[in-house]
């Protein structure tokens, strides 16, 4: 599942990156969690979680964004912004691109500010 997860975070960041955003990291990794996608949209940090999911009987690929998980996106974005002190003032939002169904019908959706940190 891991190759697939990849796939669809190379697949999101072309996509991103046409409309416009910078990549500045991906795959960042702390205790907390991981950050797929750090991307500079204009004068604004968007912290963007990629999600994949077949099947939708569990939910679809946005709704496997529970609570638990923004709490972890949160954490690992506030670890990165320190990291980045150059970025520590800039406009954050979370974004969410997910790709749902089978590979040969797969719909997808991106999420700007799909959820707030606070």
């Amino acid at each position: 599942m891991r190759a697939a997860g990849n796939d669809f975070e190379r697949r999101a960041c072309t996509e991103l990156e046409r409309a416009g955003l910078k990549l500045l990291a991906r795959n960042y990794t702390t205790r907390h969690g991981e950050l797929d996608l750090v991307m500079r949209d204009g004068d604004t940090i968007a912290f963007i979680e990629v999600r994949y999911r077949n099947n939708a009987s569990h939910g679809d690929a946005v709704a496997s964004v529970t609570a638990s998980k923004q709490a972890k996106l949160i954490l690992a974005a506030q670890h990165w912004l320190a990291a980045h002190p150059q970025h520590a003032r800039s406009t954050c939002r979370f974004d969410v691109v997910s790709y749902d169904g089978p590979p040969n019908a797969i719909r997808h959706e991106w999420l700007r500010g799909a959820f707030e940190a606070g």
